[in-house]
């Protein structure tokens, strides 16, 4: 019961920090801002502003080893516009690499390795449409073996599925979520198992005023298809502030907590993590 208190105490000290920022209506910086909207792009998966994002999700505690991970992301979103993409649509490509320290075992041990390679290419669907503050993007998800390790990837060549829904309809609020289902076709070592995993991203950002916000979206569910395959299930809260520097790409900063509400068939997985990111923003680099 400690998880859910936790989780409590958190939200009623963000509507008690909201609260104060409400009340200053002379110095309330409208929810409209640049700054606003770049709190959301920083979070929302179909944003067409190119950023150069950077996390390192430090796993504090886990189930089933007393060793503790680390893993640094580095991520691009890289925006085409129709006449430079392969569809009459907004074409968004993100790779991400990352270097992972996983453990050895049972114990303390751990080894640091570079992880898998992902990759998705969403279109973005120009329906419902900017009017109604909803958008869609749908397309390939892929995962790469490039792990330099056995213990530091899956060990398979992955292609699948992915969607991402966003709704934008009030200002200073991004609610949606990323959808993603890698499924093995070929593998890099013998014996291997089959894998489909359903990963789903779940999104709600609320931009609190002078440059800062809150967030639960860095946590990802994980649902394996096959038989007693691992379910994860993670909550995760966080802050966030965008430095808006004149003339110079803006800057977001953001610290979240992670903890583990369920999982199933998941001898080792994490328990409690803190990520620390810092995201930059070239919107003076968009194509149009």
């Amino acid at each position: 019961m400690a998880g859910p208190r936790a989780i409590g105490a958190v939200l009623a000290v963000c509507v008690l920090v909201r609260a104060p920022l409400a009340r200053a209506d002379d110095t309330e910086e409208p929810p409209s801002s640049s700054a606003a909207k770049l709190a959301a792009d920083f979070s929302d998966p179909l944003t067409t502003v190119p950023q150069l994002f950077v996390q390192d999700a430090f796993g504090a505690t886990h189930y089933g080893t007393e060793a503790r991970t680390n893993r640094v992301i580095v991520r691009l979103i890289v925006p085409r516009v129709p006449r430079f993409s392969l569809f009459p649509f907004v074409q968004l490509v993100r790779p991400s690499f990352s270097l992972v320290t996983v453990p050895t075992g049972k114990g303390k041990g751990t080894r640091t390795e570079f992880g898998d390679m992902q990759l998705f290419d969403l279109a973005v669907l120009p329906w419902p449409g900017r009017e109604t503050g909803w958008y869609m993007g749908i397309g390939p998800v892929f995962v790469l073996p490039t792990a330099t390790h056995e213990t530091a990837g899956q060990n398979a060549w992955q292609v699948g599925p992915a969607y991402g829904t966003i709704y934008k309809g009030v200002p200073g609020l991004l609610i949606g979520c990323l959808i993603q289902n890698p499924i093995s076709f070929a593998y890099t070592r013998s014996p291997h198992r089959a894998l489909s995993t359903l990963l789903f991203q779940p999104i709600v950002l609320q931009y609190l005023g002078h440059g800062f916000y809150v967030k639960s979206a860095d946590a990802t569910w994980s649902v394996g298809w096959h038989r007693d395959a691992a379910k994860t299930f993670p909550l995760s809260f966080g802050l966030g502030y965008v430095w808006l520097r004149p003339d110079r790409p803006p800057i977001n900063f953001f610290v979240s907590g992670e903890w583990m509400a369920h999982r199933q068939d998941a001898p080792v997985a994490p328990q409690t993590m803190v990520r620390f990111g810092v995201t930059v923003a070239f919107p003076e680099l968009s194509p149009w």
